[in-house]
Formats: structure tokens, C-alpha cells, sequence
């Protein structure tokens, strides 16, 4: 028989006090193990997204409550890091792990908005009437300030009077598109938010 110490002997001990005082109060490993918990997103939808802040463009998983019912309004409780996501892969900075209170805001713009000349009040506009008024803006503009021939009679087809400025967070294939539409209509002034 191996010979125990003073110090051993104590920690045995204690060790089978402590444990056989936890099983007396109920507290025994196999009663607390066999209680399965419910997952606390099982209810909800996932979404993937992209975060709207930066041009890193972390991946974001968002949750809502709302099953897409005639009368049931939807709303996002939780949003995570995505760990599947090839750029933050689940990690989010400060601004990113807060987006539930960007979202929540009651001061969040929730609709397009135009202030009309002469007017100091900001009034709702639709997405259609938006784009329309953006399209017809920029045509207006390209009309009266197109450049087609320099003063020596080269063709420079600019349009140096109104720029442009992309999203970040926007694929590859994304921003080589606009990046084409953009030059293809003569503008000079042409920026990624990744540099702002």
C-alpha cells in the first residue's frame, strides 16, 4: 500500500466531502447534465448580411422573431458574427456588435427623403420617386456639362460636374460594374468608400 501524505490525505478528503455535500443538496453531475436546454435562437430566422459600416465588410448573421404571418410584424433581436464568412470569419468590431441599437434607433431614417428648394423640412418619398429623381438629376447635369472635345479638338467624352461614390462593402464583380458604368459615362470624379 503506497504511503499518503498529510497534504494528500486532505485533499482526498476534502475533495469527497465537498462531492458528497453537493449530491445531499441535490446538486449530483448526472441530475444536472440530463436537462437538454432549447437553443435560444431555435424560434427564429437567420439572415445573412453584410455590415454596413466599413470597407472590411464583416459577414453578419442577424435573427429575427416573426414567422412572415399576415399580422405578425417581424423584427430582429440578435446579430452575430458569421463564422463562415471568408473576410471577419464571426468577428465584429464595437460598431458591428452594436447594429441591434443602429437598427432599433428611433432616430433611424427609414425612407427616402428630399428636401424641395426653397423649403427647410425634410419630407418621405418613395424608392420609385427617389431613383426617378436621382436619374433625371444626374441626366439634367450630364446634358449641361458634358465635355466631348478639348479646346485642341481631342475627344475626352467628361463629364467633370458630378461624381461618384461606391459602395465598400460590394463585391469584386459588383465594383467593376459600376466602375464601367461610371467611366462609360464620361465621369472623372470616381471614389471607393474603402478610402473615405
Amino acid at each position: 500500500m503506497a504511503s499518503m501524505n498529510r497534504r494528500q490525505f486532505l485533499k482526498v478528503t476534502g475533495t469527497s466531502l465537498a462531492g458528497s455535500s453537493m449530491a445531499v443538496l441535490g446538486m449530483s453531475p448526472g441530475t444536472a447534465m440530463a436537462e437538454v436546454r432549447q437553443y435560444k435562437l431555435a424560434r427564429m430566422t437567420e439572415t445573412r448580411n453584410t455590415c454596413p459600416y466599413c470597407s472590411v465588410a464583416c459577414g453578419l448573421l442577424m435573427y429575427g422573431l416573426g414567422d412572415g404571418a399576415k399580422n405578425a410584424k417581424s423584427s430582429i433581436v440578435h446579430i452575430e458574427g458569421d463564422p463562415d464568412h471568408p473576410v471577419s470569419r464571426g468577428t465584429l468590431c464595437p460598431k458591428g456588435a452594436g447594429l441591434v441599437d443602429f437598427i432599433h434607433s428611433p432616430t433611424r431614417v427609414m425612407n427616402p427623403q428630399v428636401r424641395r428648394p426653397g423649403s427647410n423640412e425634410w419630407e418621405d418619398i418613395s424608392w420609385d420617386d427617389a431613383l426617378d429623381r436621382i436619374a433625371r438629376l444626374m441626366k439634367d447635369d450630364r446634358d449641361a456639362n458634358f465635355i466631348a472635345q478639348d479646346e485642341d479638338g481631342n475627344t475626352v467624352n467628361r463629364w467633370v460636374s458630378t461624381g461618384f461614390l461606391a459602395a465598400s462593402a460590394a463585391s469584386n464583380e459588383t465594383g467593376y460594374l459600376t466602375h464601367k458604368i461610371v467611366r462609360a459615362l464620361g465621369m472623372v470624379a470616381f471614389d471607393n468608400q474603402a478610402r473615405v
